[in-house]
């Protein structure tokens, strides 16, 4: 049956525009939408029926549908389909026979509890198979030894329990299993995947990283696991690896990374680290060693660290800052030091940063020498510390300041911290200046904003500084008027 008529209202729910398709016929599943034998893509939301009509479709997305089987041989009839979802439904197995010119299977969140050798009879073409959040304790690779040009596999959340080879899977470079209960692997477990580049094993309950690892990896994510130790000269085969993900273990200790030579991203966020890692990659541009123990920085802990641009220490408890200790690193642009115990900003800091987060500390003076040499920086937080005075020449000596936050600190609104305030302005920047605590005429003022303060202070401001009120005001309006949040800090670690 040929369409006569097609509601503009599902004009774009095959996924095509109607326009682009010919061949139509109204669909036995909706009879209100018109289905094209040439459209190449399809999308639908609601019960499988028979596709022998559709034989030339490519894609085919049923997912949310509330689908609980499929009859054997639905799919039999769509000999060029490449695309094949059926994620978020009630399947409790594999719909078969599928056709042998798929490429990506999904099916993900149904209520698969087992796979079999003959789900995957003839798929010698299925590039990307993704059975997350399905019902499956226990997988035998064996029943995948069929997919020769599998390149991706997805098996998280499956509480899974144990698995078992043999990986005869030569293409694979992509193998995910987060969030399941695997306590380890065989010793050759992973040897025979020997173009491996990325293997995801975080959320599960491994002692020990698993042994004779493909040197093609690339990136290996091991958190939220039960690790205490790691021995990186197990990993010395692994040349190639650029990012290590130890976040959320039990490491007390970590060193002897430079046993991998091309590692650039290292995270150890959420472990019982007490001192800094050492001897790492002399490559390394990311370390993550936030929420842990760290009472301290030196020098020696980063002096071969040249490549270093993102360096995380917040939420320790560090109180010893070793002046110049961060000398080395001469392409640092973010340092996160919120949430410790530093008494005063750390001396001779790398001038290539551009975000300097110290929130949290127990700083009370801030120095023209510490900042002096700033000159790249764009974000300063100095939010909730003991600061109660700002003199201007500090700022001065930040030409590219563009965010300054100060709120939290125990203020005293004296005349001198307006002409602060009239140097802030004249740069441009956006402030969150905080409260005065002092003097008591003042108390819960806004010192960037009070009326009570610059009428108290008028002497002190020439008229240039009224003009510039107005300006700034209007500026602010805008701000306001496009939907910007000048509450939240300004967390971008990619500043150029």
């Amino acid at each position: 049956m040929t369409c006569a008529y097609i509601d503009a209202s599902h004009e774009h729910a095959l996924g095509y525009p109607m326009q682009e398709c010919t061949e139509c016929y109204l669909s036995p599943i909706a009879p209100n939408m018109c289905i094209c034998r040439a459209c190449h893509k399809l999308d639908l939301n609601n019960k499988i029926s028979d596709f022998s009509r559709i034989s030339c479709l490519e894609e085919l997305i049923l997912s949310c549908s509330g689908t609980e089987s499929v009859e054997d041989n639905t799919f039999k009839a769509l000999s060029t389909l490449k695309i094949l979802e059926l994620w978020k439904n009630k399947l409790r197995r594999i719909p078969t026979p599928l056709p042998s010119s798929l490429e990506v299977l999904k099916l993900g969140d149904n209520s698969i509890s087992v796979l079999h050798e003959s789900d995957f009879e003839g798929l010698k073409k299925l590039r990307v198979l993704d059975i997350q959040n399905n019902l499956i304790l226990a997988v035998s690779f064996s029943t995948l030894s069929s997919l020769c040009s599998l390149q991706s596999l997805t098996l998280d959340g499956n509480n899974m329990e144990s698995v078992s080879g043999p990986l005869k899977l030569p293409e694979l470079k992509y193998l995910s299993m987060e969030n399941n209960k695997l306590h380890s692997f065989s010793a050759s477990f992973f040897a025979p995947l020997q173009h491996l580049q990325f293997l995801r094993l975080t959320g599960n309950l491994l002692t020990k990283v698993p042994l004779n690892l493909p040197k093609s990896l690339l990136s290996l994510k091991l958190e939220r696991n039960q690790l205490k130790i790691i021995r990186f000269r197990d990993m010395k085969h692994l040349e190639n690896l650029s990012e290590l993900f130890l976040s959320e273990n039990q490491l007390s200790s970590v060193d002897g990374a430079q046993f991998l030579p091309n590692l650039t991203t290292l995270e150890l966020s959420r472990n019982h680290l007490q001192t800094m890692p050492l001897r790492l990659s002399a490559r390394l541009q990311k370390l993550d060693c936030s929420n842990n123990f760290i009472q301290r920085v030196t020098v020696q802990g980063f002096q071969d660290l040249r490549d270093l641009k993102h360096l995380f220490l917040d939420n320790n408890t560090v109180s010893t800052f070793e002046a110049g200790a961060l000398h080395a690193c001469a392409q640092l642009s973010n340092l996160a030091l919120e949430q410790n115990l530093l008494i005063s900003i750390p001396l001779r800091l790398p001038d290539t940063l551009a975000r300097l987060d110290l929130k949290g500390n127990d700083i009370q003076n801030v120095g023209e020498r510490e900042l002096k040499d700033l000159k790249q920086l764009q974000v300063l937080n100095l939010r909730n510390n003991k600061i109660s005075a700002l003199d201007r020449k500090v700022l001065e000596n930040l030409p590219r300041l563009k965010y300054l936050y100060l709120d939290g600190n125990p203020w005293n609104c004296t005349c001198d911290l307006l002409r602060t305030r009239r140097v802030l302005m004249a740069k441009g920047t956006d402030v969150r200046g905080g409260q005065c605590a002092a003097p008591a005429e003042s108390q819960g003022e806004s010192w960037m904003s009070s009326k009570k303060i610059l009428q108290r202070c008028e002497d002190h401001l020439s008229s240039t500084e009224q003009g510039k009120e107005v300006r700034k005001k209007m500026k602010t309006d805008d701000l306001s008027s496009e939907g910007v949040n000048m509450d939240d800090d300004y967390y971008d670690y990619e500043i150029d």
